[in-house]
């Protein structure tokens, strides 16, 4: 079962890389994967399953390097670098399916909506691969400040045409120290003897 989600899955990156998501159908995935449609539909009832499926084999490629245990001389702010570049690493050669999903994503409302829970989730683990807390209220603020970084990082990440991903390096440095900077203010202001916490979330650097 495996093997044929995983020829399905291949199958709709490549052709939504060339056609675009809109014109792929899933009879398209299941003859270009060489299956039958009733397996191919077994796995995947539709293509927004197919682009879930997607996000979770990223996911999952930035779990599996994850260290085991963290080494106390990182920072919470390098330790989410690293989790953040693996992941534009393992989305690198399926930049073109992405930016397909993406433009699919403005003019398709049900898969915008449908994917928008997966990408939080995605968040929420790339914190706690790095070791921050992505639980209750405070996690829900960084879990917001970490997409609104990925949104931001992915702009510059769609153009970066370098060997190493430099450019995307910086954007992402830049914005966590920025968000980090954000977040001890809002540390020290909330620890303030009689303080009111302000009402924005102040993790988040960018919309």
């Amino acid at each position: 079962m495996s093997d044929v989600r995983d020829k399905a899955l291949d199958a709709f990156l490549g052709l939504i890389a060339e056609k675009g998501y809109a014109d792929v159908a899933l009879r398209d995935v299941a003859q270009v994967a060489g299956l039958g449609f009733a397996d191919v539909y077994r796995v995947y009832p539709d293509k927004i399953s197919l682009a879930a499926a997607f996000m979770a084999r990223i996911d999952a490629e930035v779990m599996a390097g994850t260290p085991s245990s963290v080494d106390p001389e990182e920072t919470p702010r390098d330790r989410l670098f690293d989790v953040m570049m693996r992941r534009y690493d393992a989305l690198r050669p399926h930049r073109a399916a992405l930016r397909a999903l993406r433009r699919a994503g403005t003019r398709d409302p049900i898969l915008a909506i449908a994917m928008g829970p997966g990408l939080r989730r995605a968040m929420a683990a790339m914190l706690e691969a790095a070791s921050v807390a992505s639980d209750g209220l405070p996690g829900a603020l960084r879990q917001n400040g970490l997409l609104a970084i990925h949104y931001a990082v992915s702009r510059v990440f769609d153009r970066d045409d370098t060997q190493d991903l430099s450019k995307t390096m910086a954007a992402l440095d830049s914005r966590l120290k920025t968000a980090e900077r954000w977040s001890q203010l809002f540390d020290r202001y909330a620890k303030s003897p009689g303080a009111d916490v302000p009402p924005a979330a102040p993790v988040s650097p960018e919309a």
